[in-house]
């Protein structure tokens, strides 16, 4: 059996955990037209008859303004010490590659995913290919994470490079993580999809209670401001929030749940290093 770990790289809003995603065959990586939206280091597991492959999905490269991101650009360290592969997506719009990153992966099994091909004439492809080839990627593999083109090739291509071993997690796992984190993930996808732009950097989720069909979470934010804004006139946003969470909480779990929502105010939580760590941001 084919088994190993492949760390999946690329700047923010490239299509990561769209890709991932399409791989797992199940929506748990947020995914999210505003950039930054991943803020952990979180691991797929892959379970196939000849291989089982944890994919591990990282925060976009960016330059941390604050303790949270701190903790997010430590995730990209961690997951830059130890993979069997290294994937680094761009995509047709966006060739650039950051060098201080590039260099941490050089003389390691690289893939270089070309995303968004969905969007170009085909003529397109074969110049960036070309661009790129003086790299020493082991492997260049245009792609579409999102309309599932080339996913296979991809996944028979990875297996060919994976060691032979014995399974690193059981059979049915897929994820490193407890299910109380998705959970969480599920709500914080659906403040970004209601609020925008800027609220949702703004806010955690941390779940307070969960047993057998009840959770009730709590969505941190920085100022009371945001409070009011989070809540809505008469309910109604934080409602919608509730509704769009409870849906994909039931769909990942296979059950109906009861989800009760709060609000709470810590301020300035993404400035206090203690804080974040409680919120489970660094590793």
């Amino acid at each position: 059996m084919k088994v190993g770990f492949v760390t999946v790289l690329g700047k923010t809003n490239v299509g990561k955990s769209t890709l991932l995603n399409t791989i797992m065959k199940r929506n748990f990586f947020i995914v999210s037209s505003k950039p930054q939206t991943t803020r952990h280091r979180i691991i797929g597991v892959l379970n196939l008859e000849d291989a089982q492959i944890a994919f591990v999905d990282t925060p976009g490269i960016f330059e941390p303004k604050n303790e949270l991101e701190k903790a997010m650009a430590e995730s990209i360290k961690f997951a830059l010490v130890d993979a069997d592969i290294f994937y680094y997506m761009i995509d047709v719009y966006d060739l650039e590659i950051d060098e201080g990153i590039f260099k941490k992966i050089k003389d390691k099994t690289k893939f270089l995913l070309i995303n968004k091909i969905d969007k170009v004439e085909k003529n397109i492809i074969l110049p960036i290919i070309d661009k790129f080839k003086d790299y020493g990627f082991d492997e260049i593999i245009p792609v579409s994470a999102l309309k599932n083109q080339n996913i296979d090739d991809l996944l028979e291509t990875t297996k060919k490079y994976l060691p032979e071993g014995e399974r690193l997690f059981l059979p049915d796992q897929i994820s490193d993580r407890p299910v109380q984190f998705f959970i969480a993930e599920f709500i914080r996808e659906k403040l970004y999809f209601v609020y925008g732009q800027e609220i949702p950097y703004s806010c955690a989720v941390e779940i307070e209670e969960f047993r057998d069909n009840f959770i009730k979470a709590n969505i941190i934010v920085e100022k009371d401001s945001q409070k009011g804004i989070i809540i809505g006139k008469d309910g109604e946003r934080i409602k919608k929030v509730g509704i769009l969470a409870r849906e994909s909480i039931e769909h990942f779990l296979g059950k109906k749940i009861y989800l009760e929502l709060w609000v709470k105010v810590k301020k300035n939580w993404r400035k206090d290093a203690e804080l974040v760590r409680r919120l489970g941001y660094y590793e």
